[in-house]
């Protein structure tokens, strides 16, 4: 069998490291391809922090929260495009050439960003970033697949993962170092340029993967590519079963029609397969990690946090955790398996969304009042509450959802005690600042704000090691070769739409309904999906490829997923 080694377990995350010495091919390979990773982590870490600064340039996207939804979603919805593309050419033109294309497109995206002189170029820019990820996000972890022995085939796709949180880690640490510089977001912006050069330079000189070569009768360059990849013992194996793989492949090709959605449709294993890696990606989006990491430091804000300094430094600290995660799911991703881990990461997301959920209710519903003596200080009242006839009903919270908008501007002893409403523009926040009280726009001040951090950090630890890394494992192996790259541009797309409408949907949902039932809105998604891996996502630990598509042909419902497959039984 292609990669026919014994089932992985924990001497896999060892072996990985070994290959630094043993086989510092192998992982020259992963890193160079996981730069992809890291450019798509740091784009979608980047503009969190940016968007702080955005608004203060432009004092339209500060107004308009469909205009501040619309410079993060348009890069998705730009990768949705990518993936699609990325789909085909990954199969046509091959993994290395989508990924030098990809890089291209990154570089094209972050000039016009870093120069652009209103809302709409920045847009635009965001576009060409968006085709980038959209390419990125399936390319990299199927050439890392196709390039890795099957015994750390998992770790080494699950390294993709950890630069992509590594990325968004990164431009927390970037977008902190340009707070104070003149220009800031367009430095955090540009800089993407930097290591999408680097990948370019780096994937210029790597070969294509071995297994998209022997697809396309290209077989010595294939096995000279496989001889660094693997063993001398089990080059010889590995190459006949690649060899009989890509045979089957083709000679079912030659005697069928060409792929469409209605043939992949009737194909058992492949809809089986799409199934499950849809469904994954759906529900790793729907339970609002991209929320977390779009809007971090305005979530933080939110909870109490005024200064956009504190919010990217209380920010820094989910995504240096949401990086460690990902170093955990190297290590567990081939010891635990991917659907035990999978099952412990949503259980976890679930207890950390409601106490969330509890904590920005109780934020929501306890906020400071507003006081007629503190507002009189002041020379630009709210317009809401000056003709209001009820201003003792007033607090914090009614006061940010006034229109046109208002701001906070807390008590001077104490951020909890009556505070002034105010109309919110710069003006009115210096005067506050003069003042040495604290302004809020986004949140109110809290006893309880820190609760929220908490709850954020808790999110992170249990979804990073499990559903940050599961679904893109699985995509990378779940599919027939003849259809992988079709089916992994499909999976693809299905997660950045899926981004996309929660992406695009979340600030409108907090302004709707409140931050609090916006979580909570999250956490039932991920309960739903706790069941949806139960009974519909297969093991794939330590499964040769060839022997994936048999379990998908041969078993559909595996309930009891805690033991181990015994052999073929249908259901």
């Amino acid at each position: 069998m292609e990669g026919g080694v014994p089932e992985a377990d924990i001497s896999a995350f060892r072996e990985c490291l070994s290959l630094s010495w043993k086989n510092p091919y192998v992982l020259r390979l992963a890193f160079s391809a996981g730069i992809g990773g890291l450019l798509f982590g740091y784009d979608t870490g980047v503009i969190s922090g940016a968007l702080l600064y955005i608004r203060d340039d432009f004092k339209a996207v500060d107004r308009k929260t469909w205009l501040q939804e619309a410079i993060v979603s348009t890069a998705i919805a730009g990768a949705i495009i990518g993936a699609s593309v990325g789909g085909w050419m990954n199969d046509r033109f091959g993994r290395r050439k989508s990924i030098l294309t990809a890089d291209a497109l990154f570089f094209i995206g972050s000039v016009i960003m870093c120069a652009a002189p209103s809302p709409a170029i920045l847009i635009v820019g965001r576009v060409f970033v968006g085709f980038g990820v959209g390419m990125a996000s399936m390319a990299s972890p199927l050439y890392i697949s196709e390039a890795s022995p099957t015994r750390v085939r998992g770790a080494l796709v699950g390294l993709n993962s950890f630069l992509i949180t590594g990325g968004q880690f990164l431009s927390y640490l970037i977008n902190l170092a340009f707070t104070k510089a003149p220009g800031t977001w367009r430095w955090m912006l540009g800089v993407a340029a930097l290591p999408a050069i680097i990948q370019f330079g780096l994937m210029f000189w790597l070969p294509e993967s071995p297994r998209w070569l022997f697809r396309k009768g290209r077989e010595e360059e294939g096995k000279e590519i496989l001889t660094k990849i693997y063993p001398p013992n089990e080059v010889k194996d590995e190459i006949q079963a690649l060899q009989d793989s890509v045979s089957l492949e083709l000679t079912e090709a030659e005697s069928s029609e060409k792929i469409n959605i209605i043939k992949l449709l009737k194909t058992k294993t492949v809809r089986r397969g799409l199934c499950a890696g849809m469904g994954l990606q759906i529900f790793q989006q729907f339970t609002g990690i991209n929320t977390v990491m779009y809007y971090s430091p305005t979530i933080v804000q939110l909870a109490g946090f005024a200064s956009n300094q504190t919010a990217l430094l209380l920010s820094l600290i989910t995504s240096g955790l949401n990086a460690f995660g990902s170093i955990l799911s190297i290590y567990f991703i081939d010891k635990t398996g991917r659907k035990k881990l999978a099952l412990l990461s949503l259980s976890g997301c679930v207890l950390s969304l409601a106490l969330l959920t509890a904590t920005f209710r109780q934020t929501e519903t306890h906020s400071p009042m507003i006081s007629v003596v503190e507002t009189s200080h002041f020379n630009n009242t709210c317009p809401g509450f000056s003709t209001t006839v009820n201003p003792n009903e007033w607090d914090c919270m009614k006061c940010l959802k006034a229109s046109p908008k208002c701001g906070f501007c807390a008590s001077g002893s104490n951020e909890l005690l009556p505070g002034a409403c105010l109309i919110s523009d710069d003006a009115t926040e210096d005067l506050c600042h003069k003042d040495k009280r604290a302004w809020y726009t986004e949140g109110c001040p809290s006893k309880i704000g820190w609760l929220a951090i908490v709850g954020l950090a808790m999110y992170i630890i249990f979804f990073s090691p499990g559903m940050g890394t599961v679904p893109w494992v699985v995509n990378s192996e779940i599919y027939p070769l003849r259809y992988r790259g079709v089916c992994g541009g499909i999976a693809s797309t299905t997660c950045w739409v899926s981004n996309l409408i929660v992406s695009q949907s979340f600030l409108s949902l907090t302004v709707a309904i409140g931050t609090a039932w916006t979580f909570m809105l999250f956490g039932f998604v991920a309960l739903i999906g706790i069941f949806f891996v139960i009974i519909f996502v297969p093991e794939t630990k330590g499964v040769p490829m060839e022997e994936v598509e048999k379990m998908l042909d041969e078993n559909t419902v595996q309930f009891k997923f805690w033991e181990k497959r015994s052999g073929p039984q249908k259901v």
